[in-house]
């Protein structure tokens, strides 16, 4: 079990394969907005990333951040469940392949902002 699942589903309330998937969705997210290398590097460089784009599919949002959002809310997390499991993303990210290269993909993705 890869840790990063079980940061969020501890902090989150939630299991760990609902961690991941939300996981998947939130990079998937940020790599349909932002055209930004450190977007990938980040997918790149944290473990269980690529694991988790794959385990969340195709994904639509063309709804924006809104539609970001439903497909957290359709796993069952409420927001703060959401705002928990992105911060242990980011955290965990940052811990792995550098703070520089987490806050430049959370920057250049200005939907994310008020919500990280």
């Amino acid at each position: 079990m890869n840790e990063l699942w079980n940061r969020i589903a501890a902090s989150a309330d939630t299991d760990a394969e609902t961690a991941k998937v939300a996981v998947g969705h939130i990079l998937s997210y940020m790599r349909s907005e932002s055209s930004d290398p450190a977007v990938e590097r980040m997918i790149e460089e944290t473990p269980g990333a690529t694991e988790a784009v794959s385990a969340a599919g195709e994904t639509d949002f063309s709804g924006g951040i809104m539609a970001l959002g439903a497909k957290l809310m359709g796993l069952g997390l409420d927001m703060g469940q959401i705002r928990s499991a992105a911060e242990e993303l980011v955290a965990y990210s940052k811990s792995t392949c550098g703070e520089d290269t987490v806050n430049q993909a959370i920057h250049s993705v200005p939907a994310l902002a008020p919500f990280v």
